[in-house]
C-alpha cells in the first residue's frame, strides 16, 4: 500500500511517493524510500513488496551495466524498462511472482519517458502514471492538473498535491513525500 506517481515534462521527469511502509494494517516504517536511481538518467518509483522491488532493480542495475558493456552504448529509457519488466515477469513465470508494481522515468537521446510495469511483464508509456493503493486519489489531482508543457518544477509540485491528495485519504500511504526529477540531457548540455 503506497502512492507513486511519474510525470513526464518539457524538461525531463519527475518521480513522487510517500514514504510509509505498511504491513497489513500496522504501519511498518515512516520513512522508507521508494524511489531509486538506476544512474544519472533513469530512476524507478516503487509500488508494492519492497524486497522484490529491490531485488529486480538491484538486478536490473547489473543486468543493463552488463549490456551497455557488451554493445558499447547506453540502453534506451523503453529497453531499460523492458528490462525491469522481463525481471518482474520472469518470477511469474516461475509461480514466484514480484508483487510489485514500478514506475520507470527517464530522459535519453529521445527525450523524456514515463513508462508503468507491473509484474505481468507489459509496459506502457504514459504522460502522467500512478501506482499504489492510493493512486484512485492521485490520478484526479494529475489529471486535473497535468498539461504538455509543464516544467521539472510545475511538475514537482503536481506530484506534491498528488500524492498529498492520497494521504489524507488513503491509509496505506502517509509520513512525508519524496520527490526526485531528472532533467533532460540536452538542456544539461546547453547550460
Amino acid at each position: 500500500m503506497t502512492t507513486i506517481v511519474g510525470i513526464r515534462t518539457n524538461d525531463g521527469v519527475v518521480l513522487g511517493s510517500d514514504k510509509r511502509a505498511s504491513k497489513g494494517f500496522f504501519i511498518g516504517s515512516k520513512i522508507v524510500q521508494k524511489i531509486a536511481r538506476i544512474d544519472d538518467t533513469i530512476a524507478v518509483a516503487i509500488a508494492g513488496q519492497l524486497s522484490d522491488a529491490e531485488y529486480i532493480i538491484k538486478v536490473a542495475k547489473a543486468e543493463r551495466r552488463l549490456m551497455e558493456l557488451r554493445r558499447g552504448f547506453a540502453l534506451t529509457v523503453r529497453e531499460s524498462a523492458r528490462l525491469i519488466a522481463n525481471i518482474a515477469y520472469s518470477g511469474l513465470r516461475n509461480y514466484q511472482p514480484y508483487y510489485v508494481e514500478l514506475l520507470v522515468a527517464g530522459v535519453d537521446h529521445e527525450g523524456s519517458h514515463v513508462y508503468a510495469a507491473d509484474m505481468s511483464g507489459a509496459i506502457t508509456e504514459e504522460d502522467f502514471a500512478s501506482s499504489g493503493s492510493g493512486s484512485p486519489i492521485a490520478y484526479g489531482v494529475l489529471e486535473s492538473l497535468y498539461n504538455k508543457e509543464i516544467t521539472n518544477q510545475q511538475a514537482k509540485e503536481i506530484a506534491s498535491r498528488a500524492v498529498a491528495a492520497a494521504m489524507e485519504r488513503d491509509p496505506g500511504s502517509g509520513n512525508g513525500i519524496d520527490l526526485l526529477a531528472i532533467p533532460n540531457m540536452i538542456q544539461e548540455v546547453r547550460a
